[in-house]
């Protein structure tokens, strides 16, 4: 950390030059050149004013973690797009399998593999060239899209909610009420007040000013690393941000939470064990998605 240091006051010293090379320290090590390297590129951006290009330097400064942090990555998304794929083959395959709760979760597939195409191809590049940098435009483009699938995704997991407890708590009904065009309406809206409210976001986070630096120490452009780059005035921002978001995950979260309170108070009433755990067995699979999905979203 002190060969550290000392190389860091040598290019701070240095700063005058017209070519902010990395400065020629012998006993520095190759781990830490890379490091500084890191924070010598940060520096730079910090001196721009036009929000070109943003800088993402996340995982910048763990260069010996760069290609195992590839190779998981890489895994994850492979594994990831195979299963979702797969599902989606399976469920547009097999006509016994348009159901609605099945119908929900082919959608709720292909809404998780387009939020991952729209992150972790670009980390995955960013690791293995070391490019930090990302067009203004682009990184709009993945707020955008991650802001529409991160919301289609709560309204999907609040209809399949809904679509359980009505062949729980309303099996009389279920067939009549939950039929083909309303299960198609639920899916349509869901996917619209997505792209709705991450347009309204993008729209008005695009008009405020960035003016530098334009460094986000996140992997990929999120709302809120993003807000602290703005100089202009963000209040107004800040407010719609505030309603979209209660619109987009508290509301489909309390009535998801809702829904399983009524269900699960329904299993209850079931008077034989095994009619608690089939009915039970119907919604297990969406109760742990919605647990993991909400669970990780509130620690973030």
């Amino acid at each position: 950390m002190l060969s550290l240091a000392v190389a860091a006051s040598q290019f701070l010293f240095a700063t005058n030059t017209e070519a902010h090379a990395l400065p020629q320290v012998p006993f520095l090590p190759r781990g830490e050149k890379k490091v500084l390297q890191c924070f010598m590129e940060k520096e730079e951006w910090d001196n721009r004013t036009s929000p070109v290009e943003f800088l993402l330097l996340a995982l910048c400064n763990v260069p010996k973690l760069q290609m195992p942090l590839f190779l998981l990555s890489l895994i994850t998304y492979m594994g990831t797009m195979f299963v979702n794929i797969l599902i989606v083959v399976l469920l547009v395959a097999d006509q016994h399998l348009h159901t609605p709760m099945l119908v929900f979760l082919g959608n709720f597939s292909s809404v998780q593999m387009c939020c991952t195409s729209r992150i972790l191809p670009r980390l995955l590049a960013s690791l293995l060239s070391r490019d930090r940098a990302l067009s203004a435009q682009g990184c709009m483009t993945q707020l955008f899209f991650f802001g529409s699938f991160a919301g289609t995704e709560c309204y999907l997991l609040a209809t399949t909610s809904s679509d359980r407890y009505l062949a729980i708590c309303q099996p009389l009904l279920y067939a009549s009420l939950m039929n083909r065009k309303l299960c198609l309406q639920l899916v349509a809206g869901s996917w619209l007040a997505g792209l709705l409210m991450s347009t309204i976001v993008t729209r008005l986070f695009f008009k405020s000013q960035c003016c530098g630096p334009n460094a986000s120490d996140h992997f990929f452009c999120d709302f809120a690393p993003l807000l602290e780059l703005a100089c202009s005035d963000s209040t107004m921002l800040r407010l719609v941000t505030f309603i979209i978001c209660f619109l987009d995950v508290v509301f489909p979260f309390v009535f998801t939470l809702a829904s399983y309170i009524c269900i699960i108070a329904a299993i209850l009433r079931i008077p034989a064990t095994t009619g608690r755990q089939k009915a039970f067995s119907t919604c297990s699979s969406h109760l742990i998605v919605v647990t993991l999905f909400y669970g990780t979203l509130i620690v973030v």
